[in-house]
This record gives structure tokens, sequence and C-alpha cells, in this order.
């Protein structure tokens, strides 16, 4: 998505194919001086569910191509937030919200934008993963395309492997494309989750504590994986791993009872932290 593509448009163009990613680890290369460009700017962000404020007034920037982790104890407002960034809390009856939200320059709540729209711009991966059970392995990655009415059959198999490879994926399931999606090892359904996310090429992944149900070798996986996307991609994860948070965020927000506390980056907020809530949470005292 271009800073000028509109997100009120009944159905987006097929978008270029994203830069190919660099080893694993690798941090996306930056001109040296030059401000970052600025993916979301929000302002004065206050989300309500009914007589409920889940978040007070927060006002933050995530940067392109930059992994910015959310942390926070449970029940602070984190999923909430990224759900924000592609209007999926209002599939919560009694959802609503003040202050704004910018998505590369456009009001992501301006008259005429179209929600879907905006989340075919901004992906999303569940703490749970959840590949379509009736679906196989291939059409659990294609089902997005089909829904935007992608029907060229050279370009559906282009992007299958595309997106499978992006995730890491591509040389373990080559073979079995055509077996069911569930049939995969969970940290193997993460990631067919991941590619479907990719598949029709968002300009923002969220993932909501992605790896909190897999094992170490799986969440190696993941981590390796969003170490990579950032070549092409801006990601938000939402995580309660400290340690996580610290390998593989460039930045990191510290919400607390519903208001950012702190935000900077990484390195800062776990080696030199501003406020003392948050030096105590990062630190363990609490949480």
């Amino acid at each position: 998505m271009s800073a000028h593509e509109p997100l009120a448009t009944s159905r987006p163009p097929v978008p270029p194919a994203p830069k190919s990613p660099p080893a694993a680890g690798a941090r996306s290369a930056k001109a040296e001086g030059a401000p970052p460009e600025v993916t979301f700017d929000i302002r004065d962000l206050c989300v309500f569910y009914g007589g409920s404020q889940a978040l007070q007034n927060v006002t933050l920037q995530i940067h392109t191509h930059e992994v910015t982790a959310i942390i926070g104890p449970s029940g602070c407002g984190k999923s909430t937030f990224i759900r924000t960034l592609n209007r999926m809390h209002e599939l919560t009856p009694g959802a609503r919200h003040t202050g704004s939200i910018r998505l590369l320059g456009q009001d992501l709540y301006g008259p005429g934008v179209d929600p879907t729209i905006v989340r075919r711009h901004v992906g999303m991966v569940f703490q749970k993963s959840n590949p379509f059970p009736t679906l196989s392995i291939a059409e659990n990655v294609l089902v997005g395309l089909r829904l935007n009415g992608v029907r060229d059959k050279a370009l559906l198999r282009e992007r299958l492997e595309e997106s499978l490879r992006m995730a890491a994926l591509w040389d373990e399931v080559k073979d079995i494309l055509g077996r069911p999606g569930i049939g995969l090892s969970g940290g193997q359904q993460q990631r067919l989750c991941i590619a479907r996310a990719l598949a029709v090429r968002p300009a923002v992944l969220l993932m909501d504590e992605p790896c909190s149900a897999l094992d170490p070798l799986a969440t190696a996986k993941i981590e390796e994986l969003i170490n990579t996307l950032r070549a092409s991609y801006t990601v938000v994860i939402v995580t309660h791993n400290m340690q996580q948070a610290a390998r593989v965020s460039d930045r990191t927000a510290f919400f607390y009872l519903g208001k950012l506390v702190e935000y900077d980056a990484t390195r800062a907020i776990f080696m030199n932290p501003a406020n003392p809530q948050t030096e105590a949470y990062v630190s363990g005292r609490f949480g």
C-alpha cells in the first residue's frame, strides 16, 4: 500500500511484490540521519466497550519496516490497541473510540473508509493458530486472494509459493499442499496463518501473542521469521515474553491500566527506562 492508495476504494489493485527479505536476523537498512517513515500516526486514542474504558489517550507513531513490541500485564489494553489498527475491535458490540489513527497518511476511520479494505492492508495473526479445517494447505494460503476475486491460476501458484517461502514453510509442505492445513503441527499451523496473511500483500502485519501456545523450537522459528519480515513489512507484536520483545523488536511500548506508560527504542526500554513503572515491569517486580 502506498501513501496515496485510497482505503475507500471498492477493491484495491493487486500491490507490487514485496522486497526480497535479507538473511534472518538482519535489520532493515536506513539512511543514516534520515527520519523514519511513519506507518501509523496515533493521536489521543481512547477506546470504550460500553461504559468501560479500555484505552486512555494513547499517542505514538509506529515506524515503517520496524518491529514494534507491545508489552504490559494482562488486561492493560495491548490486544485492544492492536485491534484498533485494523478496526477489528469494532466487531465487539458496544465498541467505540475517540482520537485519530492515520495509516500512511490516511485517516483509518475517515468517511467512506471500508473496514474490509483496511484489513486487507493490515493483516492479523492471532494467539491461537486458526487454519480453516476443511481447506487444504494450499487453499488456506489462497483463501484471501480468492475472496478478493483473484482467479488467475498462474498468479495464484506464484503467490502460494511466495507466501509459503516468506513464512519459512515452503520446504516443509511443498509436497503435501493438498493435505488439510489442520494436520500440520502447532508451529507449522501458525506459520501457515502467517502465509495466509502475507498472500494478500498487506502493508502491516499485526501479531497478537503468536508464540504463546508454541514450544521453544516453534517459537524460535516464528522469531526468526519476524526478523526477516521487517525488511518488507511493518510488524506490530503483542507479547508477554520480555525476552522475546528484546530479541525481535526495534521499539517497545509499555502499557499499564489502559495507558501508554513509555515508548522508546527497545534497548532503552530494557536497559535504561525513563519511567519507574517500566523499570519495575521489565525487571519482573510486578506483572
